[in-house]
């Protein structure tokens, strides 16, 4: 018998379903939303979830594609609603759920869907790569994300101009559907032909730094630029340099053109610091379902570590911290002496300070390592931080300001 998660707000629903799927011998756990659904799917990890569309905090159909989007579809997903239409079914298939009941729900159409369900075989894959959908809880992110989307639908080529902390592979692999082809451009080190783009059709050609492509890869991007109608592509270059700079290199003019035509800065892990948890939270999840580490979940003070840290290297670098602490903890939750012994400490040392500026420069620039120490430290606790430092709340809150700090998310009060 099978170990089934029933998720429905309302509470008749999910006893009458709960009484019949145990009186045929199936373990069952109930979920009254989509916050509790998720804890029970980590948690638990159900064989079969029965799913309602219509949830007052998270609708199903935006659960099932964030579980979808970060590689816990895992198991088959029935949808049930008591409003739904031909367009949602559809959309709910399309995104993987494997059948859809209308409320109220026939005893037999319901014993005879989850018997249909336990019987499918396992696909046994891996996730599809992470993309921005996989983070639906992030503001910024998900801007991002309907800016993508946006360009896609009208030009098939995108330079994303980044520096460090880029989040460039994970935009690209968002203006695409997660399971459409992806082709690095970087592992392509010969003449590229019409074969591997029609191999490619209808994905993402990626470019993860423009200005590492060699004479061979400038022709193979030109070359397929100008099929990308034909083959359905989408070319995404990552650029830490302009155009003038290739030009500079001697690119040909008009392929820089045609690359630069449409540009997007997206955000670094910096312009988003307060998101790194929920990142590096998902990044964890998605690791755990890939089998890549065993089952662990970050201690709220490993995930406050985290935020503090800067991420030169971007999205990579956070996920191989991420991977790193995962398989290095002896505990199933990784704590903040872990995150310590595996990460170095953020520099905030006075020796970083420059002393050819004027003092004043000097002395805000020591206060703001100062402040950055103990909002690290203290796990941005105000409460705490205004003890350690001899301030009042108020003057500390106002002087965090004047430094351009980030105070950290509610709930740090203390």
């Amino acid at each position: 018998m099978a170990n089934i998660l029933i998720v429905d707000d309302e509470v008749g629903i999910r006893e009458l379903l709960s009484e019949i799927l145990r009186d045929e011998g199936h373990d069952v756990v109930v979920a009254e939303n989509a916050g509790a659904a998720r804890a029970v799917r980590n948690a638990k990890r159900p064989e079969l979830v029965l799913l309602d569309i219509w949830m007052p905090d998270t609708d199903g159909i935006t659960l099932l594609k964030e579980w979808s989007a970060n590689g816990q579809l895992t198991m088959p997903v029935i949808m049930m609603s008591g409003h739904g239409t031909i367009d949602t079914a559809v959309e709910a298939t399309r995104i993987g759920a494997v059948d859809y009941l209308e409320k109220p729900i026939a005893l037999q159409k319901l014993l005879t869907a989850v018997k249909r369900s336990l019987q499918r075989p396992s696909s046994g894959s891996q996730p599809a790569p992470l993309s921005l959908a996989a983070f639906p809880r992030s503001a910024p992110l998900r801007e991002l994300r309907k800016r993508l989307q946006q360009i896609a639908e009208k030009t098939r080529v995108l330079a994303l101009r980044v520096g460090n902390g880029s989040l460039a592979e994970l935009a690209a692999r968002s203006v695409k559907p997660n399971g459409a082809p992806w082709l690095d451009f970087s592992t392509v080190s010969q003449p590229i032909d019409i074969n591997q783009l029609q191999n490619c059709n209808g994905g993402v050609m990626y470019i993860a730094d423009v200005g590492r492509l060699n004479r061979t890869q400038q022709k193979n991007l030109a070359f397929a630029l100008d099929r990308l109608d034909r083959f359905n592509l989408h070319v995404v270059a990552a650029a830490e340099v302009g155009g003038e700079v290739l030009l500079g290199d001697g690119w040909d003019e008009k392929l820089v053109q045609r690359l630069f035509e449409v540009s997007l800065v997206p955000p670094t892990i910096a312009d988003i610091q307060d998101d790194v948890p929920e990142l590096a939270s998902q990044l964890l999840v998605h690791l755990i379902e890939s089998g890549e580490v065993p089952r662990r979940v970050f201690s709220t003070a490993a995930l406050n570590a985290l935020r503090t840290q800067q991420w030169p290297g971007g999205f990579q670098e956070l996920r191989a911290a991420v991977k790193s602490l995962a398989l290095g903890t002896l505990d199933e939750e990784i704590s903040l002496a872990d995150v310590r012994r595996v990460l170095p400490a953020p520099a905030d040392s006075v020796h970083s300070i420059s002393f050819d500026q004027p003092l004043r420069e000097a002395r805000e620039a020591f206060e703001r390592l100062y402040f950055e120490h103990y909002l690290r430290t203290e796990g941005n606790n105000m409460t705490r931080i205004a003890e350690k430092c001899g301030l009042e709340r108020t003057h500390l809150y106002r002087k965090l300001k004047q430094l351009g700090l980030q105070t950290g998310r509610k709930g740090s009060e203390g």
